[in-house]
């Protein structure tokens, strides 16, 4: 499987092109072309922004003009935020990514094309194309930078071909505390509350600690959380202890 090429056209900063491949490299990919670059090639700004992702730049190709830069793709997608007067079909990242992997499962390449920081791409650079990104920016400032627009597709590209779990719990180190250390902790609640005078009166003492039992296990608290539960209720116990004893 061949991944996408993303095709900076006349990019303007260094700096942009440097955030761009940092952003491509974070998810994946390291195949970047780049169409008569504003300030010469190869850039030491780029480089400096690109922190780690020297390799993007390194093997990026250089072109004088889009038609160079595509001339080997069987499909090419341009990025843009502003209606254009032309026939093509318009897709979201989600969509243009999904063709995307349809594509290069069959061996064929695709390009994407990304404009310039000030005015993105022209007409003349959209005919290249066989359709067009678009993002759903706010109308009164649709401008994205470089980087972040590459950042948005590389995104789209990498989630869509590995499993992430919406969620996962972090355990830091620890573990899940099982039934039997849970019920330890339900009952050293429930001796101190008892000691305390808190189940009162008699009568709705069994339903309260059964709403105890039933808060503990819908908790599910670690083995951390437990322990520091009981030493939470020891300390207590001990600081309750030498008040008395002081008083005396």
């Amino acid at each position: 499987m061949i991944d996408p090429v993303f095709i900076l056209v006349r990019p303007q900063l260094g700096e942009n092109i440097g955030g761009a491949a940092r952003a491509m490299l974070n998810f994946g990919l390291d195949r970047m072309r780049l169409v008569d670059p504003r300030d010469g090639w190869p850039n030491p700004r780029a480089a400096a922004m690109a922190s780690g992702a020297g390799q993007v730049l390194d093997r990026a190709g250089l072109f004088a003009d889009v038609a160079g830069a595509v001339a080997d793709c069987d499909f090419v997608f341009a990025t843009t935020a502003r209606g254009r007067e032309m026939v093509k079909e318009i897709v979201t990242p989600e969509r243009a990514m999904a063709m995307t992997r349809a594509l290069v499962a069959e061996g064929r390449k695709v390009g994407f094309l990304f404009g310039p920081e000030r005015a993105g791409l022209e007409n003349e650079d959209l005919v290249h194309a066989n359709a067009l990104v678009t993002v759903p920016v706010n109308p009164q400032f649709y401008s994205l930078n470089l980087a972040q627009c590459v950042l948005l597709l590389a995104y789209e590209w990498r989630r869509q071909g590995v499993e992430v779990p919406a969620s996962v719990m972090d355990l830091a180190r620890t573990e899940m505390a099982n039934r039997t250390e849970v019920k330890r902790l339900g009952d050293h609640f429930e001796d101190r509350l008892e000691a305390a005078g808190f189940f009162f009166p008699p009568d709705k003492a069994p339903g309260m600690k059964l709403n105890l039992r039933n808060m503990w296990g819908r908790l599910g608290l670690t083995r951390a959380e437990v322990q520091t539960l009981h030493g939470m209720l020891r300390q207590i116990a001990w600081k309750l202890k030498r008040q008395d004893e002081d008083e005396r």
